[in-house]
């Protein structure tokens, strides 16, 4: 049997995407996560997390791993959060990092477990399951379980994933924009002071125009309404 662990990323910052992380290894193979140190992201130092990251790109070489990442920007959540809402976009982002494995038609079964983002897990399960290309697989199953990051090793290892990927992406803006931005999250000084910049004449692509931190801000810069995001091809993003 494979193993999928799936689990998010960036979740409540105001700055950056929203980051989904899928691995897929052997049963036989959950114990080399536990003797590598895998944990939930958040009980790891970065550099820790990164050297764990690096073994685990090692393993797909040699044994064979399967992994995705998913990173949803800033205008997208925006949309969702005017729509459906974040659960409803997350339950999309980890069937989309699901199907990017490409296993479907596979001779193997599969357990999957998701980190659940939604307060009722069956639900969340139920969503995700929806999306997922010719689901159920055969001799297949899928389970969501709040604090699975914490609790499941192939869960553990999908959440370094996302959030080594997400801390990369705020590099990246950094470098873009010229200085500091945080870590993203509203709670962060450095990322509030960050946010006063980029507001500018309008908000910076990078930040997520529907959080309530931009929203004051805007409002305390301007006598006009915040604008409005649309998707016009997909991955566009028009003012109006």
């Amino acid at each position: 049997m494979l193993h999928i662990g799936v689990d998010e990323a960036g979740r409540g910052p105001v700055i950056g995407p929203l980051v989904v992380g899928c691995v897929c290894i052997p049963e036989g193979d959950i114990q080399m996560l536990v003797e590598a140190g895998v944990k939930d992201s958040k009980d790891l130092s970065k550099k820790k997390r990164e050297t764990i990251r690096t073994w685990f790109f090692e393993n797909c070489q040699t044994r064979g791993w399967k992994y995705s990442v998913i990173s949803c920007p800033p205008s997208r959540i925006d949309i969702a959060v005017a729509n459906k809402g974040l659960n409803i976009l997350e339950t999309q982002l980890f069937a989309e990092a699901i199907n990017k494995l490409a296993l479907v038609g596979n001779d193997n079964s599969f357990m999957i477990t998701n980190d659940a983002c939604d307060v009722d897990e069956q639900r969340f399960t139920r969503r995700i399951s929806a999306l997922i290309d010719q689901w159920p697989w055969p001799n297949s199953e899928m389970v969501s379980f709040h604090k699975a990051d914490e609790n499941y090793p192939i869960v553990g290892m999908a959440s370094i994933l996302a959030k080594q990927h997400r801390d990369h992406c705020i590099t990246e803006i950094e470098n873009k924009v010229g200085f500091p931005i945080g870590s993203g999250y509203p709670s962060d000084k450095k990322t509030v002071d960050a946010v006063h910049i980029l507001i500018g004449d309008k908000p910076h692509e990078d930040l997520r125009w529907s959080w309530s931190t931009v929203k004051r801000i805007w409002s305390q810069k301007h006598d006009i309404e915040l604008p409005d995001r649309l998707i016009s091809d997909g991955n566009q993003t028009t003012l109006f």
